[in-house]
Order: structure tokens, then C-alpha cells, then sequence
């Protein structure tokens, strides 16, 4: 007995445990991340959103191979980032966190360089990942092999450079969503100002490399980032449209549940920390922040603004999903899994069942609200709609597209998602596995049914097949709105 004890004890000797990385904001609310009024949009009819789902390295990789190729279509002179400038909305997940958060830090310029930067580089620097290390495997029992300091340390070090959300604020017209799991409350964690809000905590103070840093806390390698609950050092006060979309009959369960648990993070008695893993636990592509941002909006067209909503005319929400590796090997005999491929399993099984889920409840979301921005616009009077739009010319209230579709590995040959497969989620991989994946997300944007609709609808060229399987999209200019 005494001998089992101190083991217990050793154990949580061993235990990595992450100081609370929020402080107190006692008066005031968080303000927005992002701001973008009629001057900072685009004078065209687009509107893209994406999500990159989690899978470390793989992720990041792949999502990039997405950048990549929206960067190749609508390509001028003028204008080298192709239809990057149009995306106005990025949301990540674990190692998809990486990617979503550095373009919405750097935007269409930091494109070009974050494959030196960051993707081909060892991430796992400063992490202890010896699986043969007695320690390694005591620290990852007893709750992670590691604590906030590693992998943030290195985010900031290649990319992030100790940015805040202050300055994504400041810098960017990109609205950003970094989502982690909240694991006691087994709900989505997002960091937005109205969870922090909720939190009686300063949104605007925290790294962004501790943000990305929880959304990427896979379980046992990472222990979790914690937050502190400052209830006591404010008064806050539920916004409306939470105990609006609470109680509202039609509201989904992900919604409810959001807004049970913001009301707990105020509640001294409820809840004192919060304790922060992968963002794959509860929504692997990071769509939960759109049914919230739809919610809190209070208007028929948001998180658009209003002019956009009067401007627009096609509309791509993307996900890019970067998979899961297999394993084939225990999947075709009686044996296994056991041991650490048995929790890893455990934990592949409730992210893709919960992205499922979330995924379907996304495309709902979006399906109603497309909906609701048409209404909005055929209620118009027409001299608002010129005012906003800058002309009458072509305006028709009803002309609004929607394309909502997954890139995955399911576009590609047999083979290649053979190749896929094998690649581990990790945050070093070979340099070959990097590209591999990078390609990866470029064939399967430019192969996807949805992102060729878009192509087509905005008035860009056909998508031309190459000779190898791949689709070439020759570049063309997106037409603005004529006076």
C-alpha cells in the first residue's frame, strides 16, 4: 500500500502544471478583434471564410497548400494575392490554429514565407517527446508531457513574435477565431471577446501564441493551458443575445451549451479555472464560432457588416480538412489497439464524431442565414441599397450565392491518400511530408466542387483538368462593381 501511494505521489510530482495565463479586466468590456467598416472592404462582390481543421503539422501544411491556391486564381499585375484579399473570415483548430492565426496576423503577404518559416522547421524544439523517456511517459500519465512553454515559446519565437490580440486588432480586417476545448464543461473554448468578457478577463493582453498554443494541446503530450475565472473582480452582465439564443426554442444544443457554460465562467461558485486542450476534442474544424457569431450578431446579415451584405454576391465558406492518419495494422487483427493506440484512438473517435456533428450543424447555420441576408436585402429600400453599393447597376436583392464544401484527402487519387495517411500528427515532419501535404491542399481546393462554383460564378476562368489529375485554373481579373 505504502508503495502505491508514493508512486501516486511521485506522479503528481511529475505532473507539468501551466500557470493561469489571463489577467483581470474589472471594468469595461472586450472590445472586437476585429473592426472593418465600408472603407476597408473590397470593391467587389466575394465574400470567402475558412476553416482548418486540426492534425498538426499535416494541418498547418495542408491548410497552407489551401492559401496557395486561392493565391492562384484572380492573379493580375496589381494584384499577386489572387482571391486572398477577399478572404474576411479564418478559424482554426490545433494545427490548423497555426495557419488561420498567422494569416490573420500578417495576411496575404505572410503567405510567401511561412513555408521556410515555420512549416519545414522543428516545432517540437523545445518539447519533450522521447516516448522511451521514463520521464516523458510519467509527465504525460500524470496529465502532459509539457506546459505551455514549449510550443508557445516557439510560435513566438518563428512567427508570432509576442503579438497580442491587441495588435491582430490593430494590424488586421481579418476576423480571426483560435478555438480550443474546455474539457471540464466538454464544450468548444473560443477566444473572442465575449468569452473573455464572461471571464472578467483582457482579451486584448494575451499572446496569440498562447491562444494557438491551447487550441493545439493534444491530451497527454500537452498539459492543459489554464485560464482564471476573475468573477469576483467585476460586475458582469449576460449580453441579450446569450440569454436570448439560450432559451430560444430553436437555438441548438451547441448553442445552449455555450451559453450555459459563459454563465458558469461568471459564476464564482461554478467555476474558478478553466482547463484548456485540443480544439479537436470538440469541433475539429472550428465551425462552432460562426453558429456563436450568427447568434450574437442580432441582425439578419451578420457576422457580415451591412455593407457587405448589400455588395456581396457569392459567398465560400471552405474547410480544409487535413485528416487523421490510419491505422490498418490492429484495424485487420483480433489484437489491439492497447496502450497509448488505444487513447489515441479513443480521442480520434470522439473529434471526428463531434467535427460531424458540428460540420452539419455549420451548414445549417449558413443555409439560414443565407436566407435571412436575402430577405434583408429585398426589404431595402433602394436608396440605402445606393448608398451602401455605390450603384443601382445590376442590383438584384435575391442574386446571392452560397457555397459551403470540405477539401480533404477524399478528392485525391488512391494513392496519394495512401501517402497522406502515413503521416503522422506531429509538429516536425520531414520536409517531403510537409510538401506532400502543402500539394495536397492545393489539388484538393482546386478539385473541389464548391471552390469551382465560386470560380465560375464570379466570372473567373474554367477550371482546365492537367494531364496528371490536378486542376489548373488560368487566372483572370475579378470584376468590380460599375458605377
Amino acid at each position: 500500500m505504502k508503495q502505491i501511494v508514493f508512486a501516486l505521489l511521485f506522479l503528481a510530482g511529475c505532473a507539468v502544471i501551466n500557470a493561469p495565463i489571463n489577467i483581470p479586466k474589472p471594468e469595461g468590456q472586450n472590445q472586437p478583434i476585429v473592426r472593418v467598416g465600408g472603407r476597408d472592404l473590397p470593391q467587389d462582390d466575394l465574400f470567402i471564410g475558412l476553416a482548418f481543421s486540426g492534425g498538426g503539422m499535416r494541418a498547418s501544411a495542408f491548410a497552407h497548400g489551401m492559401l496557395e491556391a486561392l493565391q492562384d486564381v484572380g492573379q493580375t499585375p496589381q494584384n499577386p494575392y489572387g482571391l486572398l484579399p477577399h478572404v474576411r473570415l479564418v478559424t482554426g483548430v490545433s494545427g490548423g490554429s497555426v495557419t488561420a492565426a498567422h494569416f490573420g496576423l500578417t495576411g496575404p503577404k505572410g503567405v510567401q514565407r511561412y513555408r521556410e518559416r515555420y512549416l519545414v522547421t522543428n516545432a517540437e524544439k523545445y518539447m519533450a517527446n522521447k516516448a522511451y523517456n521514463p520521464l516523458t511517459l510519467i509527465r504525460g500519465i500524470s496529465g502532459g508531457a509539457n506546459g505551455r512553454k514549449t510550443f508557445g515559446r516557439y510560435l513566438d519565437e518563428t512567427l508570432f513574435h509576442n503579438a497580442t490580440f491587441g495588435d491582430l486588432a490593430k494590424r488586421s480586417d481579418i476576423l480571426t477565431w483560435i478555438n480550443a476545448a474546455d474539457v471540464a464543461s466538454e464544450t468548444s473554448f473560443l477566444f473572442s471577446p465575449e468569452t473573455f468578457d464572461a471571464l472578467c478577463s483582457d482579451l486584448s493582453t494575451l499572446p496569440i501564441s498562447e491562444a494557438v498554443s491551447a487550441s493545439a494541446a493534444f491530451p497527454l503530450v500537452f498539459s492543459p493551458i489554464v485560464l482564471k475565472a476573475h468573477s469576483k473582480d467585476c460586475n458582469y452582465q449576460e449580453p441579450d443575445w446569450l440569454t436570448a439564443a439560450r432559451y430560444n426554442p430553436e437555438a441548438t444544443a451547441t448553442m445552449k451549451a455555450h451559453g450555459q457554460v459563459l454563465e458558469s465562467y461568471a459564476n464564482p461558485d461554478d467555476v474558478k479555472y478553466i482547463k484548456l486542450l485540443d480544439g479537436g476534442i470538440t469541433d475539429n474544424f472550428g465551425t462552432v464560432a460562426l453558429a456563436v457569431a450568427r447568434a450574437k450578431s442580432q441582425s439578419q446579415y451578420g457576422p457580415l457588416t451591412e455593407e457587405q451584405a448589400v455588395r456581396m454576391r457569392n459567398f465560400l465558406f471552405l474547410v480544409a480538412n487535413a485528416g487523421v492518419e490510419k491505422d490498418p495494422a490492429w484495424a485487420n487483427r483480433a489484437k489491439g489497439p492497447g496502450g497509448g493506440g488505444l487513447a489515441k484512438a479513443i480521442v480520434q473517435s470522439a473529434m471526428q464524431s463531434a467535427t460531424r456533428t458540428a460540420y452539419d450543424a455549420m451548414r445549417l447555420t449558413l443555409e439560414d442565414w443565407h436566407a435571412d441576408v436575402v430577405e434583408y436585402r429585398c426589404a431595402l429600400p433602394k436608396a440605402r441599397v445606393k448608398q451602401l453599393r455605390g450603384s443601382l447597376m445590376g442590383w438584384d436583392c435575391k442574386d446571392v450565392k452560397l457555397f459551403v464544401g470540405v477539401a480533404s484527402f477524399e478528392e485525391l487519387s488512391d494513392d496519394m491518400q495512401d501517402e497522406l495517411n502515413t503521416i503522422p500528427t506531429r509538429l516536425k515532419l520531414e520536409v517531403e511530408q510537409v510538401d506532400m501535404a502543402i500539394k495536397a491542399g492545393r489539388m484538393a481546393t482546386r478539385m473541389n466542387p464548391e471552390f469551382n462554383g465560386l470560380i465560375r460564378a464570379a466570372g473567373l476562368a474554367e477550371p482546365i483538368l492537367a494531364a496528371d489529375g490536378a486542376t489548373e485554373i488560368k487566372p483572370t481579373r475579378i470584376s468590380p462593381i460599375r458605377n
